[in-house]
């Protein structure tokens, strides 16, 4: 296994020298077959298998550099969590105009953190593709007695629950920031898995996938626990602290910020009701508070729980 060729040339001379990522995974080796590489054509040689793990924002620019690189036969699967900001494309749908429709493609997705995988602990995923061969074919790779892969064949439905999950996992933080306590969170990650499924459905995923570990597994774990960026973004906003002020502090790129933008821009554009992820925009772009946000949300009109709008 190879990792390289995206990351700055220090950073990668620096993991190769120590075994280990110092900056975000201080203190979990490397296994033994993996090498770090600032050449992507050399990264790429041979590979026919390729794990593009990149944010949202940067799929496309990876995408169109790797594809001279590949070989006629290989496979390009990606960790990619988010619509692309400029088109509100999901990534399967960035990487066909790029790579074209003909290569057998794939998403791996689901209820995971970095820290607790490289740890060894157990965990579960999902992996989506139209291939079936493909998929079955990185789940045997991928799997270990600590991780196990599940398939899928609805892409559409895994992509969109990486993404509106962090919007979620924003409004669960600034919730929980605020004192309003389990039961307002549990409301907000149920009514939150709503919104997902409309807007999934929307689009052409299959219900049932919203239940499963990309869906209802993926967007609990992201607005419950403190290791989730998104919710760490929430419970700052909650404290009084700019997006900048909480960029800052988490370090790390936090894809709710501009996922809430893309997503509300997809909702609008199918009329798609998102209340939640509605309001979790105006704080971040139109200057709501969040207790403004809250009351908004209650005073909402009463209807069915199961009502579609």
């Amino acid at each position: 296994m190879r990792l390289g060729g995206i990351l700055e040339l220090d950073e990668l001379e620096a993991m190769a020298a120590n075994g280990e990522n110092k900056r975000y995974l201080p203190g979990i080796r490397f296994p033994s077959n993996l090498s770090a590489d600032p050449t992507l054509a050399n990264c790429l040689d041979g590979a026919r298998d390729i794990l593009v793990a990149v944010p949202s924002h940067g799929l496309r620019d990876t995408l169109t550099t790797i594809k001279p690189l590949l070989q006629s036969d290989s496979r390009v699967c990606w960790a990619t969590k988010g619509f692309e900001l400029s088109t509100g494309k999901l990534p399967h749908q960035v990487a066909a105009e790029v790579l074209g429709a003909d290569r057998p493609t794939a998403v791996l997705s689901g209820p995971t953190f970095a820290k607790e995988v490289g740890a060894g602990l157990p965990t579960a995923m999902t992996i989506a593709s139209k291939d079936t061969e493909f998929a079955e074919a990185l789940a045997t790779a991928l799997s270990s007695d600590n991780f196990r892969a599940y398939t899928s064949d609805d892409i559409v439905g895994v992509e969109v629950g990486g993404a509106v999950k962090n919007v979620l996992a924003i409004a669960a933080g600034m919730s929980d920031g605020l004192g309003f306590g389990a039961n307002t969170r549990i409301a907000l990650i149920n009514r939150g898995l709503v919104e997902l499924m409309r807007l999934g459905v929307a689009l052409g995923a299959n219900k049932e996938t919203f239940m499963g570990l990309a869906g209802m597994g993926d967007l609990v774990l992201t607005c419950t626990d403190n290791l989730s960026r998104n919710r760490r973004m929430g419970l700052a906003l909650a404290s009084g602290m700019s997006i900048d002020e909480a960029q800052k502090e988490i370090q790390q790129v936090v894809e709710g910020v501009l996922a809430a933008r893309a997503v509300k821009e997809v909702a609008d554009k199918l009329e798609i009701d998102m209340p939640i992820c509605q309001q979790v925009y105006g704080i971040l772009y139109e200057g709501t508070s969040p207790r403004e946000a809250v009351e908004t949300l209650m005073r909402r009109k009463l209807k069915s729980e199961h009502d579609e709008q």
